[in-house]
C-alpha cells in the first residue's frame, strides 16, 4: 500500500494479483487484508472485484512493478468487517 504498488500472492490454490486497501482484524478475530482482485483465479470463480484474504493463509506474496490503481471508486473507508484496522487507505 505504502509504495502504490500490487502484490502478487498465493491464496487457496490460486496465484492472484491485488490491491491492498485495509489491513486489520476481522469481527471473528482474524488478521486480514480487504483488496480489490485485478486478476487471478478463485474458488469463487470471480476472477476479479473485492476479497478478503486471511492473512495466516497467504502461502506467499510479493511486491510486483504495476502501479496500483486503488483507492477504487467503491472502496469503503473504516470498513464494519474490521473490528481493528491496522492500516488502510
Amino acid at each position: 500500500m505504502r509504495h502504490g504498488r500490487r502484490l502478487e500472492l498465493r491464496y487457496d490454490g490460486f496465484t492472484r494479483v491485488v490491491e491492498v486497501h485495509a489491513v486489520g482484524e476481522t469481527t471473528a478475530g482474524h488478521l486480514a487484508m480487504s483488496a480489490w482482485q485485478v486478476r487471478g483465479g478463485s474458488s469463487s470463480h470471480e476472477d476479479r472485484g473485492w476479497k478478503t484474504f486471511l492473512l495466516d493463509e497467504v502461502s506467499s506474496a510479493v511486491e510486483i512493478d504495476e502501479r496500483s490503481q486503488a483507492p477504487r471508486p467503491d472502496y469503503v473507508h473504516g470498513s464494519r468487517q474490521f473490528r481493528r484496522i491496522i492500516c488502510q487507505l
